[in-house]
């Protein structure tokens, strides 16, 4: 149930409790009304039918000596020296009255009390009808007010989904409106929040850019003096190490185009199964794969897609090299349709990235082996700015599975 049925809900019943009650209690002391006005009317003919009775020896006002029938509740207090009334219970309800006269007599009179009044059925009506008619329009406005509170709780809600996004100038503030109350000070929190965050990846983004940029200069430099080292295994390790490191900083470098948002997709139309068979091909020969190292499988019939290509084959080579530096060959790739999914046979993606995603600088568990963690999220900013969903879970045989969904339209 949602929080303007619950609100809604809350209105309705708070109030339908409330009127309820003020019904039972105009209802109680129209009754009690009634019944005093009854006893006074009673008493009053008691009154006057003593003092005839006692001035002249004659009964009025249907009155009656001794009665047989009178209640013994109402005889003891008559005894007592009293003029009293007493009603008695339905069915058939009746106003007593009595008083002593001369002769230590009782006079009394009896009448009917209607528990059927139409006066009282017609209040009884009204209240119904007036507590229906007011709980109804309790409803209404509650309904209208829950629903005007939930949607403004909905509108930070979305924009907070939105700034999940990566969507850091989305404003909750704008999206709730103008007001003065709980809601709007969530909003402006939301939106504090957001700018910090917007200001420190901003920081981040030019440190990142700036730390990649200043090193590629030396590094490159570095590369270049290792080459001239004499032939020797210190040699070959200090070139190793600077090919990494030159790896690293082009990484670092393309991380940040990324962050800047100024990176867009050169698009062309390509047979989807035949593309992914050669850039296959072209890993083999530059990182010296052995041929079974990698298998392609295509299912279904060939499909061509307007994507750009570049990106797509270094999405897929980043894939297939994180498969064989952390799980185990062969690393399938299948394509279907226009779904690629490159699966090896190690222990799996750790259950943090498959919920996360990649991030930066993390390479996983320690059997997925090591490494700087940027492969894989190079291979998501290349998804993003194609427009197409590359998710990470566990293979239905195990091992890591990558899954790279190109969209219908580009």
């Amino acid at each position: 149930m949602g929080l303007r049925s619950k609100l809604g809900l809350i209105f309705v019943l708070v109030s339908s409790f409330a009127i309820l009650v003020l019904c039972v209690a105009v209802y109680t002391q129209a009754e009690s009304s009634r019944l005093d006005r009854t006893r006074s009317f009673a008493d009053e003919r008691i009154q006057l039918a003593a003092d005839a009775y006692n001035r002249d020896d004659v009964t009025v006002l249907d009155s009656r000596l001794d009665d047989p029938a009178l209640p013994p509740q109402l005889r003891d207090a008559v005894r007592q020296g009293k003029r009293a009334t007493f009603k008695t219970g339905s069915p058939d309800a009746k106003m007593w009255a009595a008083a002593g006269v001369k002769g230590g007599r009782i006079l009394s009179i009896v009448q009917n009390y209607d528990t059927n009044d139409a006066s009282m059925n017609e209040l009884r009506r009204a209240l119904i009808l007036g507590g229906v008619g007011t709980v109804g329009l309790v409803a209404l406005v509650s309904v209208v007010a829950a629903g005007s509170l939930s949607r403004r709780i909905v509108a930070v809600a979305g924009t907070a989904r939105r700034i999940a996004g990566g969507e850091l100038d989305a404003s909750a503030a704008e999206a709730v409106g103008k007001g003065n109350d709980e809601v709007q000070a969530l909003a402006e929190a939301l939106d504090t929040m957001a700018s910090s965050l917007r200001a420190q990846l901003e920081a981040e983004r030019r440190f990142t850019a700036d730390v990649a940029h200043d090193l590629r200069t030396p590094v490159t430099g570095l590369l270049t003096a290792a080459e001239l080292l004499p032939p020797s295994r210190p040699s070959e390790l200090v070139r190793d190490r600077a090919k990494v490191l030159r790896g690293l900083v082009e990484d670092l470098l393309e991380i940040a185009r990324f962050d800047s948002g100024v990176e867009q997709a050169d698009l062309e139309h390509v047979g989807l199964a035949a593309f992914v068979g050669s850039a296959v091909g072209r890993l083999r020969m530059q990182q010296s794969l052995e041929p079974d190292s990698v298998v392609v499988r295509q299912e279904g019939p060939e499909q061509t897609v307007s994507t750009d290509s570049r990106r797509v084959e270094r999405i897929l080579a980043n894939l297939i090299v994180n498969g064989l530096r952390h799980g185990r060959p062969p690393i399938e790739v299948t394509v279907h349709g226009r779904t690629i999914e490159v699966v090896d046979h190690g222990p799996g993606y750790p259950e943090e990235l498959i919920a996360e995603g990649p991030r930066r600088f993390r390479s996983g568990m320690a059997e997925r082996g090591a490494g700087h963690g940027l492969g894989l999220t190079i291979a998501v900013g290349h998804a993003k700015v194609l427009g197409a969903e590359l998710t990470f879970g566990a293979a239905p045989g195990g091992g890591a599975l990558a899954r790279l969904v190109l969209p219908a339209t580009p």
